[in-house]
């Protein structure tokens, strides 16, 4: 069985401890999340998750059936070959950087089309709201470049799109 990363939105009742249960599921039969983001809907009694698992086609089919056996789950969406629009946010600071550092650190953000969040003398923090993909390569660039980054990333999210010429 080939192992791929396959990503599920959820509709749940905004509730405390649903996050936990859900998640609980995912660890009590060992399945590995690379991603979970959850936020409120138009409806502020309903959340809505976005969950990246890698696993092959049987196991994520139990998934979702284990999903929808969830009395707080109130919709399972399968988003793995659907078109979307997804972004992962990310901030990534590149310290310890001289004034011609920096200005390649600009010219980097700009090819990205990323925002310069906050800067320091010899520091600056950059807002990224791309794809995974992206993001991982904006992070090897500027690891291949500065000596000393730090990156916070955040999971993405999904929504299905409109049109089909989407990914």
């Amino acid at each position: 069985m080939r192992m791929k990363n396959r990503w599920i939105a959820l509709y749940v009742e905004n509730q405390v401890g649903v996050l936990a249960k859900v998640s609980g599921l995912f660890s009590g039969k060992s399945y590995n999340l690379q991603s979970l983001t959850v936020g409120p809907t138009e409806d502020e009694t309903i959340s809505r998750m976005t969950i990246c698992v890698t696993s092959d086609d049987i196991t994520f089919e139990q998934i979702k059936k284990q999903l929808n056996r969830m009395v707080e789950v109130i919709k399972v969406i399968d988003l793995t070959d659907v078109p979307l629009h997804m972004k992962e946010i990310l901030f990534a600071k590149v310290l310890s950087i001289s004034a011609a550092e920096k200005l390649e650190v600009f010219q980097i953000a700009q090819v990205f089309h990323v925002q310069v969040a906050d800067i320091g003398n010899e520091s600056v923090l950059l807002e990224c709201k791309l794809t995974e993909r992206r993001n991982n390569e904006l992070i090897a660039l500027l690891k291949s470049k500065f000596k000393k980054i730090e990156v916070v990333r955040g999971g993405a999210v999904a929504i299905e799109a409109i049109s089909t010429s989407c990914r």
